[in-house]
């Protein structure tokens, strides 16, 4: 064996001594809590009042009862529409956002300060924000206050009681702490795109819109699935704003329960076979979800 390749081999093999604790904090914090959710997916396992059942082996009966109640797909369908209303407006005011910031032609002043204040937002704890919006949009609140002033409305409100209001505010809080962190991540791939690409379009006369659909866009493909993947995960496990700003009921009508709040239901009442079977679904939609986004943007490009 040469010194270039006993070198060569020292160095591997200090790399994978580095990788052991990242392999150790995952085997301890997710792979064994992911087997054990899995395993514990297939038992009857509950406390009724003070008397335990099981835990009982049962096979698939959990996931035939979850998949068979009517509620799951509407708690399903609260959470991709909550999650929907919140990204589009985020995706679009990043975009944008970030065109201004990148474009050297605009010569914005204070970038710097206002890249800090919209990327504040995301340092806010959702649970801060949900209280707040809750004070802000209560029955005697400010925003009922100046509603009944200005004589737009004649009695207050009631936002938690309507459906739309309810859906339309966990949007606008979902928007207001995430849109800072994509315009950033946007911001970065666009000001890692070569101008001569832009000085050359130019040339050949294309206009700004030509510009961004035609070059930038394409370029930022990769960081926007990143974006778009990322988000749809965290929208489907979203849980602390709508949990928080109706106090755990998802009022109303159910309206804005979303899939995780039905898990913590489930491990509120102990009954961890069932709620080791709504784990394993959900990771398996957020899976195929994330994989279909992937394909069919993997198929444009």
């Amino acid at each position: 064996m040469t010194k270039k390749t006993s070198s060569v081999s020292r160095c591997d093999r200090w790399g994978y001594i580095f990788l052991i604790p990242f392999f150790s904090v995952y085997t301890i914090f997710s792979f064994i809590p992911l087997v054990s959710t899995i395993y514990n997916s297939f038992f009857e396992n509950y406390r009724s009042g003070l008397k335990q059942i099981g835990p009982n082996f049962v096979g698939l009966e959990n996931y035939v009862k979850l998949l068979s109640a009517p509620e799951i797909w509407k708690y399903l369908g609260n959470t991709l529409i909550m999650w929907i209303g919140g990204f589009i407006p985020q995706i679009v005011v990043a975009l944008l956002l970030a065109y201004w910031f990148s474009d050297p032609s605009l010569r914005l002043k204070g970038q710097r300060f206002f890249k800090t204040v919209i990327y504040m937002p995301n340092l806010i704890m959702a649970s801060a924000f949900s209280m707040l919006f809750f004070a802000l949009f209560a029955d005697a609140g400010p925003v009922n206050q100046i509603l009944l002033s200005l004589h737009i409305i004649s009695e207050p409100f009631k936002f938690m009681n309507s459906v739309a209001a309810s859906r339309i505010l966990i949007m606008l809080m979902n928007f207001l702490m995430w849109f800072g962190n994509t315009t950033i991540l946007l911001l970065a791939g666009m000001l890692g795109i070569d101008s001569s690409l832009y000085e050359a379009a130019e040339v050949d006369g294309a206009n700004a819109t030509q510009i961004f659909f035609r070059i930038t866009m394409p370029i930022l493909r990769p960081i926007f699935i990143y974006v778009l993947i990322t988000s749809l995960i965290g929208g489907l496990q979203m849980y602390d704003v709508p949990q928080i700003l109706t106090n755990g009921k998802g009022t109303p009508a159910g309206s804005t329960i979303t899939v995780i709040m039905n898990l913590n239901q489930y491990l509120t009442s102990k009954n961890f076979g069932m709620g080791g079977a709504l784990s394993v679904f959900m990771f398996i939609v957020t899976g195929i979800l994330s994989l279909v986004v992937f394909r069919i943007n993997s198929a444009k490009e």
